[in-house]
């Protein structure tokens, strides 16, 4: 399979997963708005997928399947499939300590988080109580971004970016039948929210295992002593483990960002936690369709070319990688900065959530905006180092990123207030994506092709085309007024959204950009 036809099946599968993901947040804030509690329910979430972030889909994943590519390249598959199985013992082990000290230690876990939450005891309890519940979440999330990469790599694609539709269905049913049944037991609602998290992890590690067991690779985990003892002794383990000492410093900046920028929006009244969060999903819809998508498919690819010193082939893949990302990105970034008011009207004015809150969230995902299309680079970059084994360069770019990001919220929060911690975290991407960037250019490991100006010119031509057609559609109505007609109001949105596309596309190639050669890697 080509890799525009793994990048399509991925996307159009995490497309499903963003759907629902955006269904679950309407529901949420329909039901619950922007208040105290929801903040809460929104740290307790952040801490369960903070630590996914940052072990189980950061530093264990890089880690892990650049060795696992090499291992199968250059081993063979038995040798791979003992790698599986003594990796996945000791991963085992470490989930059981870490989840045992989450529950105990929730409380220390909401503080360094969210500290303004001292204030409203109301808020830490619950806060605590859902991490506890939640925390679990972790040990299933890092089980299955073991089973992800060993399915990427033999290029089953499908399963590991269908899954996260689990979770979200699970929330959903929460929400919807779980909370109102809650309600009746006298019971907080929103801790049925945090129920369904959990069950959505079981739930995502439950149907990776068929896949698995299909092709072979099912780990076999042994707790015994000496079993434990062959596993950390093994040299694909080392290996990783040696690895994942950088990356997870790598990781833990960008997590230590967000967890700065948290403890910051705790402080900045009620709502502030929540209105980032409805945006960052919102946002990450196109991070996950375009990025994620694009990273999963070349990570294993990228890694054995690497394994085969197959430079041509390294430079090939990223170059396509990035002009994907530009052509697409790009008018995506457009449509965050130009209609973010009737995108998060027709997405979240329903129920409980006001005009305010469609105004607040709507400034923090103009900040989101702003920095689009590093956030995507960035997932298509950061592959090219680690593909390459080489963690410790990024690393040095996210400590210089998470300063930049600390000095721009000292200068964006009092103007901005949580807006502000949006656009600091968005300019720093760019900044990341473009020191990346450099870094891949000056080792070598990337020399971009002709034709990248004339690129660039065009894309803009584009988007500037597509901006003018959305502003206009953007100020034609009141867009929370449309509150009363929903139907209306999604065709309207719709309606725009289709027609800027159509006139983007209709650019490009009215300028001479040729989209069939782009997209037949």
């Amino acid at each position: 399979m080509s890799l525009i036809k793994s990048a399509s099946l991925v996307s159009a599968l995490t497309l499903i997963s963003r759907v629902s993901g955006l269904a679950r947040e309407l529901l949420i804030a329909s039901f619950f708005g922007a208040s105290a509690i929801t903040d809460a329910f929104n740290v307790a979430f952040r801490i369960p997928n903070l630590l996914r972030r940052l072990f189980a889909e950061g530093a264990f994943s890089q880690a892990f399947v650049p060795v696992l590519a090499s291992t199968r390249q250059i081993q063979g598959d038995e040798a791979t499939k003992l790698l599986i199985d003594r990796v996945a013992t000791l991963l085992i082990l470490a989930l059981l300590l870490t989840c045992v000290l989450g529950v105990l230690g929730a409380p220390i876990l909401v503080l360094l988080i969210a500290s303004g939450f001292e204030a409203n005891p109301d808020s830490f309890d619950n806060a605590v109580f859902m991490t506890r519940v939640m925390f679990p979440y972790i040990g299933f999330m890092s089980l299955v971004a073991l089973s992800a990469g060993i399915l990427n790599t033999w290029r089953r694609f499908a399963v590991p970016a269908v899954t996260p539709v689990l979770l979200n269905l699970s929330m959903i049913i929460a929400a919807g039948l779980g909370a109102p049944w809650f309600k009746t037991m006298g019971w907080q609602p929103i801790h049925a929210l945090a129920l369904g998290v959990l069950v959505g992890g079981i739930l995502q590690l439950s149907i990776q295992i068929p896949s698995l067991y299909k092709i072979g690779l099912l780990p076999q985990v042994s707790l015994s002593r000496s079993d434990i003892a062959a596993a950390y002794k093994d040299p694909g383990s080392r290996q990783i483990l040696s690895l994942m000492a950088p990356a997870l410093l790598g990781v833990g900046v960008a997590q230590l960002s967000l967890l700065i920028n948290t403890q910051i929006a705790s402080h900045l009244g009620a709502g502030s936690v929540s209105w980032l969060s409805y945006a960052d999903r919102l946002m990450e819809f196109p991070t996950a369709l375009l990025g994620v998508a694009l990273g999963v498919v070349m990570m294993p690819q990228l890694a054995a070319a690497k394994a085969a010193n197959d430079t041509a082939q390294f430079s090939k893949m990223l170059d396509w990688g990035l002009k994907l990302v530009f052509v697409s990105a790009a008018p995506c970034s457009v449509t965050l900065l130009i209609f973010s008011h009737p995108l998060v009207a027709v997405l979240y004015n329903y129920g409980v959530f006001n005009a305010s809150d469609v105004s607040q969230t709507s400034q923090a995902l103009i900040g989101y905006g702003a920095g689009l299309l590093g956030l995507i680079a960035i997932k298509v970059l950061a592959p090219g180092f680690y593909a390459s084994q080489d963690i410790r360069t990024p690393v040095k770019i996210a400590l210089l990123v998470l300063i930049c990001t600390q000095l721009l919220n000292v200068v964006f929060v009092p103007l901005f207030a949580h807006a502000g911690l949006a656009l600091s975290i968005g300019v720093g991407a760019l900044i990341n994506a473009s020191l990346l960037l450099v870094g891949l250019i000056r080792s070598g490991r990337y020399v971009p092709t002709k034709g990248w100006v004339p690129f660039i010119f065009q894309t803009l031509i584009g988007c500037i085309v597509m901006g003018l057609a959305l502003y206009w559609a953007g100020g034609l109505y009141d867009w929370t007024q449309l509150k009363s007609t929903p139907l209306l109001r999604i065709a309207l949105v719709g309606g725009a959204l289709s027609v800027s596309g159509v006139l983007y596309l209709c650019s490009l190639r009215l300028t001479g950009m040729n989209l069939r050669m782009l997209l037949r890697n």
